[in-house]
């Protein structure tokens, strides 16, 4: 082996000191390139991050500007100590899928991806994000890191809205376009509503009417009858509110002395009916025995009143309505599969509100008007709550519409049943409402007016389901039904 030199031991080591001092201020630059692309980021408005893929691409977030804390009040370490993709947990469920399905295309196919999604920054505070990157990949054409950022535009989705509003409002006068009898909408499924309604008052056929509650299966019952032009009555029927001891002699009448407190002859609810239209709501809760002898009823119009012999006659129209599912009551033993396919001649099916949102403005400036009895001049609901009830699920249908916005303009607030959105804002008729309860009201005023409040607060907590609101408030059902018609609910 050859030794080196003195000189060429010299030479070798100055040449490592130059490489040493090279490598640093490479080194040095390469550190100080990035703290000023850290210090640019920080300053841009909106988050910027980076986040690595593993192999299935699922990203996970290694850096994130300081844009964070105004974006969603965090410091960055909220989303890189996590070590997986945060922002999947802050996505709007109703989002995620078309968040992961377009960024995976875009990864797929090489190009940069532009999301528009809402994030859940707690139980009632949502923002409206856009999120625009693209994908890197390696020397073999494997995706690594996405790069991209993210702005808060909630103020322009919201302007929309508001916009949105102001156009419906000025097209408040073509309203009556929409309106059948005293139904509203004009989205696809209410049209065929209409459209059914027409066929159904050409006709003396049987109508069922399907819905869930609180979609206004009564309104329709009642314009089809309007519609026919029949000279009878239209005798409204619940039959959940009448109890199975009574049902008999409710629909049929009594003679006097038929049973202890029949005191008189009473006619029933198919001599009221006779020549116009009789409505049973909530045609599910007839017991087994009353439908064979309404059936009998239906078939010949002959019946006969409790206590009495001699058959008495009653041509009447029969509309029946339900929010439950008859097929299924009929595979359990509940219903009678003739009395059924009686029933089920013509069916209308009423569309839940949350199929058709669109219907939701001609709505709001309907029971706006009612409520404050004028339909100019009504006021405006901001933005951020019209953005609001857009989005509610509304479990109580166009009924819970009706009570909040009842709500909202005596109250001035905005609950909303099933997201426990609670939205203090000062209404237009809040002050007059104070007023009223601190001058001329009397006592009991106060206490059905608080009654009324507790009501529906139960109502909304139980989403709308009658039997368990009554569990709750320690009611049979009798009252409950009772207090419900007393109160408009």
């Amino acid at each position: 082996m050859n030794k080196l030199t003195y000189d060429e031991l010299l030479e070798r080591c100055s040449l490592f000191e130059d490489q040493i001092k090279a490598s640093r201020e490479t080194e040095k630059e390469l550190q100080e390139s990035k703290l000023q692309l850290t210090r640019l980021f920080n300053n841009l408005p909106g988050m910027v991050y980076r986040c690595s893929l593993d192999e299935n691409n699922h990203p996970t977030l290694d850096f994130v500007s300081k844009g964070c804390s105004d974006l969603f009040g965090v410091a960055p370490e909220f989303f890189t100590d996590q070590h997986t993709n945060v922002m999947e947990t802050l996505a709007h469920p109703d989002d995620l899928s078309s968040m992961r399905k377009e960024q995976n295309a875009a990864i797929l196919n090489r190009r940069p991806y532009k999301l528009l999604y809402r994030v859940c920054l707690d139980s009632d505070r949502r923002k409206w994000i856009w999120d625009q990157g693209e994908c890197l990949y390696d020397e073999e054409g494997r995706p690594t890191f996405l790069e991209g950022i993210m702005v808060d535009i909630s103020a322009q989705k919201l302007r929309e809205y508001e916009l949105l509003q102001e156009n419906q409002r000025l097209r408040g006068t073509l309203e009556d376009r929409f309106k059948f009898g005293s139904i509203i909408g004009k989205s696809n499924g209410m049209r065929e509503v209409f459209k059914l309604i027409m066929k159904a008052a050409k006709r003396d056929s049987n109508v069922i009417i399907f819905g869930e509650t609180g979609t206004g299966k009564d309104l329709v019952a009642q314009t089809i009858h309007e519609q026919s032009g029949s000279e009878g009555a239209y005798v409204p029927v619940n039959c959940g509110a009448i109890p199975s001891n009574l049902m008999e002699s409710e629909f049929f009448g009594h003679k006097k002395g038929a049973f202890s407190g029949a005191t008189s002859d009473r006619q029933g609810y198919l001599a009221a009916a006779d020549g116009g239209t009789l409505f049973l709501d909530e045609v599910g809760e007839i017991d087994l025995a009353l439908q064979v002898k309404l059936l009998r009823a239906l078939e010949s119009r002959l019946y006969t009143p409790v206590g009495g012999t001699e058959p008495q006659s009653s041509n009447f129209r029969l509309i029946a309505a339900t929010n439950r599912d008859l097929s299924e009551l009929v595979r359990q033993g509940l219903m009678r599969s003739d009395f059924f396919f009686r029933l089920h001649v013509l069916p209308i099916h009423v569309p839940p509100l949350r199929e058709r949102i669109e219907d939701l403005p001609l709505l709001i400036n309907e029971f706006m008007a009612r409520y404050l009895g004028r339909t100019d001049s009504l006021p405006r609901i901001p933005g951020k709550i019209r953005a609001a009830m857009d989005h509610h699920h509304w479990p109580g249908n166009v009924r819970e519409l009706q009570n909040v916005l009842e709500r909202y303009l005596t109250f001035g607030e905005m609950v909303f049943s099933d997201l426990g959105i609670h939205t203090p804002e000062v209404g237009p008729d809040v002050g007059e409402a104070v007023k009223l309860f601190e001058t001329g009201t009397t006592f009991s005023e106060a206490v059905e007016s608080f009654e009324r409040h507790v009501l529906l607060k139960a109502l909304e907590r139980n989403h709308w389901k009658k039997g368990a609101t009554a569990d709750e408030l320690g009611l049979n059902m009798r009252t409950m039904q009772r207090k419900l018609k007393k109160y408009g609910l």
